[in-house]
């Protein structure tokens, strides 16, 4: 009898410790099974019912944070004492009214009541017994109703804000230098509770240290605010806030230090800095050569950081760490757009080729209608941000009934700066159009030599994925073209594309694209087909087929001399829980024509679908051509592998 006992027990800590659960087992433990299954399932009815009486974002904050709200449903291994829950109910009123300050109510009245209410039997468990529910119904007949009720009264506002700075800052600004008092003055106008706005103590905490950042990002890396008041008058229900900022002194660049290079020399990554030394420290500077290190090309990672150390802040060292890409890279890809159809592709850098200082980059793209190699040196970074390049290219593209075969060579500078990016070079093109229609067949062999500009500002929020901000593209081209189809002679060739990010609010974003570009030559000049103009396709008018937009001559599609596109799209997201699908709905305007007064535009517009993924935006578009009168699809994705 004593070894069943004790066989039984056994078997039931193992059913505790989720180490048995068979039917032998159930059959050995009898009612002590039942017993031990009414321990675990039992559920205990709340210890008291809440209610809160408050406007809806006060409410939320009292049952998050009141004990009487946290302490509600404890189990029945901590069940609240008679005793316990009296002390909560008289401390409530005043947790009650210091939560409230924190929102800037300072005359809360809060009053707590009580009474006895039976509460309704829990519905039956999936798995327990009559027997257990029983137990948990019983276990509590009779809980007390606790109603707490607010009238939170006038919320306080910011009378009045003051800031004054001491040390070198105050200093510099006494004695008239520009710099300090500019940086001052950023810090009141800057500051987050001004005079006349609500006082929360969220947003007091968020005004100090955003001022206490724009110090440190100026100039003054030790800054640090001492004191700081908010003096509350309750009778009136405002808040005077007096701000005093100990700068520290005011740091200046020192040397550069190098770590982490083993394939490549510190000469490129000195070249890519514009810190001056002995000019005064500012936050923006390094993390501009920060970015310029990990956009040149030689780095997977870069850091670059101030040595803090006030005894050294006349020549603060600036440190770089440095994590290196590989001497070789090869990336292979497969991707599909709307506009060329499906493809592979194939990118190969060699970061030192034959031991240069160059960076040399083949590009091969492999589909039904485009079929591409580009190859391109770009020297390490020179003085002034410069780069020396030297870039050829092969194309054979097949659109709207034609194929064109087109090579190019260029040699020139670029330029690459945080905002700015400049293209200079002079190129060498070649372009073999080949056209059909029903009636005619025909064939272009043009050629063109030109000096080439190109210059780009960004102002966006994310390169990747804008949201905010905008990009303005401009080229300028100059040359003599030849043909042996057509008449030689000079060209011009001007170009431009804006575009807006803009957020609208509520989760609404827009993006507004115009673009326009016109080749100036006598209408004879036979001019390469690759500095012409056709309109349609992903990036220009959706709703017609890519290069399908230009001007018709025998019922042949071809290039024209001028081209003017727009674009304005809105977007949100989905669902909240999915913040990066969004849908879209966007309507195109535009064409590709020989002269302005013969351009007419065409109109595409529809509905998106757009995956902002951490590698850039998957689109998917269903649109209208007006013209063509039928639907289009637009799909553009690509992988990396």
């Amino acid at each position: 009898m004593m070894g069943l006992a004790a066989l039984r027990w056994a078997i039931a800590a193992s059913v505790l410790l989720g180490l048995g659960g068979c039917g032998t087992v159930s059959s050995l433990l009898g009612s002590s099974k039942d017993a031990i299954t009414k321990r675990i399932t039992r559920t205990v009815a709340p210890a008291y019912q809440l209610e809160v009486d408050a406007p809806p974002d006060l409410r939320r904050l009292l049952v998050t944070y009141l004990d009487l709200s946290r302490f509600q449903s404890a189990p029945e291994s901590e069940e609240i004492t008679r005793a316990e829950l009296d002390r909560m109910v008289a401390a409530a009123p005043a947790q009650a009214r210091e939560l409230l300050q924190t929102e800037g109510y300072f005359n809360a009245v809060v009053k707590v009541t009580r009474s006895d209410v039976t509460p309704a039997a829990p519905a039956a468990s999936a798995t327990a017994t009559p027997e257990v529910d029983r137990d948990a119904t019983l276990a509590r007949t009779n809980v007390p109703l606790l109603r707490v009720v607010v009238d939170p009264g006038p919320r306080a506002l910011v009378k009045r804000f003051n800031f004054e700075a001491r040390g070198p800052l105050k200093d510099a600004a006494d004695a008239n230098e520009l710099d300090a008092r500019v940086l001052i003055a950023q810090v009141r106008n800057q500051w987050q509770l001004p005079a006349d706005l609500p006082f929360r103590q969220s947003t007091w905490g968020t005004a100090k240290t955003g001022a206490v950042a724009k110090l440190r990002a100026d100039g003054y890396l030790a800054a640090a605010l001492s004191p700081t008041s908010a003096q509350v008058d309750a009778d009136t229900n405002t808040v005077v806030i007096d701000v005093t900022a100990e700068s520290g002194p005011l740091y200046r660049f020192g040397p550069i230090s190098v770590t982490g290079l083993r394939r490549y020399d510190e000469q490129a990554v000195l070249m890519l800095s514009n810190l001056k030394p002995g000019a005064p420290y500012r936050e923006s500077l390094l993390v501009d050569y920060q970015e310029r290190l990990q956009k040149a090309g030689l780095f997977e990672g870069a850091a670059v950081v101030l040595d803090p150390d006030p005894e050294t802040a006349e020549a603060a060292t600036v440190n770089v760490r440095l994590r290196e890409l590989p001497l070789q890279q090869a990336t292979l890809g497969v991707g599909y757009s709307a506009n060329n159809g499906p493809r592979a592709t194939l990118e190969h850098f060699h970061r030192q080729p034959f031991g240069w200082r160059w960076i040399a980059k083949n590009t091969f793209e492999l589909g039904p209608k485009l079929k591409y190699w580009g190859g391109e040196l770009t020297s390490y970074p020179l003085e002034n941000l410069y780069r020396n390049l030297l870039s050829a290219s092969a194309e054979e593209l097949k659109s709207v009934s034609e194929t064109r075969r087109s090579l190019t060579a260029r040699v020139g500078r670029r330029q690459d700066s945080p905002r700015i990016e400049r293209l200079i070079y002079a190129e060498l093109t070649q372009s073999r159009l080949e056209t059909s229609s029903d009636t005619v067949r025909s064939l272009t062999d043009n050629r063109a030599i030109s000096a080439n500009y190109h210059w780009t500002y960004r102002d966006i929020d994310s390169v990747l994925l804008p949201t905010d901000g905008y990009t303005l593209a401009l080229q300028g081209a100059g040359g003599f073209a030849t043909s042996g189809t057509e008449s030689n002679g000079v060209f011009g060739r001007a170009y431009a594309r804006y575009t807006l990010y803009k957020p609208l609010g509520l989760s609404w974003y827009s993006i507004v694209r115009a673009e326009a570009g016109q080749v100036a030559a006598d209408n004879s000049v036979g001019i390469p087909d690759t500095l012409l103009f056709r309109a349609g396709g992903d990036d220009s008018v959706r709703g017609y087929e890519y290069r399908s937009l230009g001007p018709k001559v025998d019922g042949a599609l071809l290039s024209g001399t001028v081209l003017f596109t727009a674009s304005a799209e809105i977007a949100r997201p989905l669902l909240k829980s999915r913040p990066d699908l969004w849908w879209a709905a966007f309507i195109d305007a535009g064409n590709a024509a020989n002269r302005w007064q013969d351009l007419k535009p065409v109109y595409g517009y529809g509905l998106g679908l757009r995956w902002r993924s951490p590698v850039g935006p998957l689109r998917f578009d269903l649109a209208y051509g007006q013209e063509v009168q039928h639907f289009r699809t637009h799909l553009s994705v690509g992988i990396a592998f």
